[in-house]
């Protein structure tokens, strides 16, 4: 009896939150481990379709750099990285499209409806939901010369969102969108997290939710830091607590924040039900990046 008291006591917890959240838009940036373990990638399309069920419009923006990583392997293709991104050029770039919008994308549509939800495919190409440009990486050897342009091929980031086609099919289907965008006739590979932070920008998100192989933000201590607004969090930026990895994730969360989304989260996807911890429990697993205080 005790234990269907206390699972009666976890819904009634997170009745506030359903509540608080119907209708409501979250997108919701999918990689990392949570994509290759075959029961985070069961409990994350069961996660997706209950908050659908309880009408929350979430949206998924995915990655999928393993996936790319290994069909380069089998063509005998060397990955070649700076400052974390991939070098792409024209033949890369192919095999970018073919595993993110051909493989990988329809592998997550497939999980979830397969689980009992309705999700719908896209690539920032349909319905000219994403128009790229060339990303520009400047690198700087010292602070009296000038800044090297490297040329990275077909990284591109995002000039333009147009929400039109998302916005007439997310109160019926779970867009699930692969990071890959097009603009001046070129088609350009897009970190994930940053079309996830301009999507959820474009459509005032309730919530950005970054999904990680990490626990979140960390304090010097190596504790976890489960709350910081915005103020705080560029304290920690300029303070070099917030550095490495996790330093381009947070600002796509300030970015985001500055442009209009509710909240921010960066969570665990190594957690099995991560999203249902973190969104529906008074505690949560992960940090949340809040606006300032009033």
């Amino acid at each position: 009896m005790e234990k269907l008291i206390e699972k009666a006591n976890v819904l009634m917890e997170a009745l506030p939150y359903i509540r608080r959240f119907n209708n409501k838009t979250f997108v919701i940036k999918y990689g990392g481990h949570a994509m290759v373990e075959p029961g985070l990638k069961q409990g994350f399309a069961k996660d997706v379709i209950l908050m659908k069920y309880i009408g929350v419009n979430t949206i998924i923006v995915h990655g999928g750099g393993a996936q790319i990583g290994q069909a380069l392997d089998r063509m005998g293709k060397e990955s070649k990285f700076i400052q974390g991104m991939r070098v792409t050029d024209e033949e890369t770039m192919d095999v970018v499209e073919m595993v993110l919008v051909g493989k990988v994308n329809k592998e997550i549509v497939g999980l979830i409806n397969q689980c009992g939800g309705k999700a719908i495919g896209l690539s920032g190409k349909d319905g000219d939901l994403i128009t790229a440009k060339k990303y520009s990486l400047a690198k700087t050897e010292n602070l009296t010369s000038s800044p090297e342009i490297i040329d990275l091929g077909r990284v591109g980031e995002v000039e333009k969102i147009d929400p039109r086609v998302i916005k007439t099919i997310r109160k019926d289907f779970i867009p699930v969108i692969a990071p890959v965008g097009a603009g001046d006739g070129e088609t350009y590979n897009i970190n994930a997290d940053l079309v996830a932070g301009r999507l959820a920008a474009a459509l005032k998100a309730e919530k950005l939710i970054l999904m990680t192989d990490v626990e979140g933000v960390k304090a010097k201590d190596g504790e976890l830091i489960s709350t910081l607004n915005f103020e705080e969090a560029k304290k920690a930026i300029e303070g070099k607590v917030i550095s490495g990895g996790m330093l381009p994730k947070v600002n796509c969360c300030l970015e985001a924040l500055k442009s209009g989304v509710g909240k921010t989260h960066i969570i665990d996807g190594r957690v099995s039900h991560t999203l249902l911890l973190e969104i529906f429990t008074d505690v949560g697993i992960g940090t949340e990046i809040t606006r300032n205080q009033q």
